[in-house]
């Protein structure tokens, strides 16, 4: 009948400690979820300084309201979607998570790369994503104009017909109200490629109110 009580005493003294020496932060030794970021430079600060980018900002935010979640950012400057089902597997063992927020696609498009491949990586992660218990959010991209109005209608489409077809939550476009601005170079660095630190609080606007309904 004690047994189990000790080691539970036990366990939580042993992340207390470990949080004291440095090992593990107070907020990862009380959390209960885990959001797993996985996506481009958009998503992993690029140009941007240290702790100014939105998934720094998402953290903030969670910590503002009490929630107990702890973020990791897997993001990777140059990411294609490619690259983030290969990565995917060993991200979600090590870390367990209980939320996997999905943000790639946009350099597939500046590469050329096909539709099809885009579209069964998204699945493929998606699918992986869920069969470890963790739910997953797509954040949607488009395309620039100059790709033409077909091609981009149905890059956009990607997102929706792997959203759908898994049942995944999705934000349409994740740079809403910045890349379709009417002055959208005030919300970009000087490449006109990565938006700037004065769009971060958008794009975590835009990520938000749809991650919100999956947290406990």
């Amino acid at each position: 009948m004690h047994k189990p009580l000790y080691r539970r005493r036990h366990f939580n003294w042993t992340l207390l400690a470990l949080a004291g020496w440095g090992f593990v932060t107070p907020a990862l030794a009380t959390a209960q979820q885990r959001i797993l970021v996985v996506g481009d430079s958009l998503s992993a600060e690029y140009g941007l300084p240290r702790g100014t980018g939105w998934v720094a900002l998402l953290q903030q935010q969670l910590a503002q309201e009490k929630r107990a979640v702890d973020v990791v950012n897997a993001s990777i400057s140059g990411e294609t979607t490619s690259g983030g089902r290969s990565r995917l597997a060993a991200l979600l063992q090590k870390h367990q998570p209980t939320h996997v927020v999905i943000e790639l696609g946009g350099n597939d498009a500046l590469r050329g790369l096909p539709l099809k491949m885009t579209q069964d990586n998204l699945l493929a992660m998606t699918r992986q994503a869920q069969e470890a218990k963790a739910q997953v959010l797509i954040l949607g991209m488009q395309m620039p104009p100059n790709y033409g109005p077909d091609m981009a209608k149905q890059f956009e489409a990607v997102y929706a017909q792997v959203a759908k077809s898994q049942k995944a939550a999705l934000v349409p476009f994740f740079l809403k109200g910045i890349g379709d601005d009417p002055d959208p170079l005030k919300w970009f660095q000087a490449d006109r490629i990565h938006p700037n630190e004065a769009a971060q609080a958008r794009m975590l606007a835009n990520v938000w109110p749809a991650l919100k309904k999956l947290l406990k």
